[in-house]
């Protein structure tokens, strides 16, 4: 009896530590259960602000690439602008130097006309000129044969009437020789006056 008693105290014993270490064992599993519960749960926490943390960057690529599009078209609109200034540039150039050429063109035209005038200038008052040193001659000769007509005049004037008579009569034509040689003095006189252009 003793032993049954022996293994009936062992037994409980036994039950009882392995209560006791069940129990031992349980409130290790539980604390081991909270620990990984807080640690799940901090995982989670932790989880949800990096998946937030991923959603705001993606948001924040997201932007970026909308405004690195953004910047491209800008850019891209910038050298079309740039390129039509450049051409507009270039095309204002080749129609300046066109004009200019057309001027330069102009300008030698208007030269070799006014070189020609001013010949033509100088020439015509090379003749004018001359033409006033005749004008001046002509007209020193035009008072000489003034005078010439106004003495012819004068000694027909001068010729009594009786001298008139005989100087044209044909029958007395006595001083019709002395009339006609005086007549022809005249003449040689005035076609000595004659202009001569």
């Amino acid at each position: 009896m003793r032993l049954l008693r022996l293994s009936f105290v062992t037994a409980l014993a036994l039950t009882v530590a392995s209560t006791a270490h069940a129990d031992q064992e349980s409130d290790r599993l539980r604390e081991a259960l909270r620990s990984a519960t807080a640690q799940a749960r901090t995982a989670e926490d932790q989880r949800a602000a990096v998946q937030a943390k991923l959603t705001a960057a993606e948001q924040e690529r997201d932007r970026l690439r909308k405004q690195n599009e953004a910047y491209r078209a800008q850019v891209k609109e910038a050298e079309q602008a740039y390129r039509q200034a450049v051409k507009d540039f270039n095309d204002r150039i080749a129609e300046r130097d066109d004009s200019l050429e057309k001027w330069k063109g102009a300008y030698g035209e208007a030269a070799n006309v006014a070189r020609t005038k001013d010949a033509e200038r100088a020439k015509l008052e090379s003749e004018a000129t001359t033409w006033k040193a005749s004008a001046k001659a002509c007209e020193a000769k035009n008072v000489r044969l003034v005078k010439i007509a106004d003495d012819a005049v004068k000694q027909y004037e001068a010729m009594d009437p009786m001298e008139k008579v005989l100087d044209h009569d044909p029958v007395f034509g006595l001083k019709r020789v002395e009339h006609q040689n005086a007549a022809q003095d005249f003449r040689d006189k005035i076609i000595e006056q004659k202009a001569k252009p």
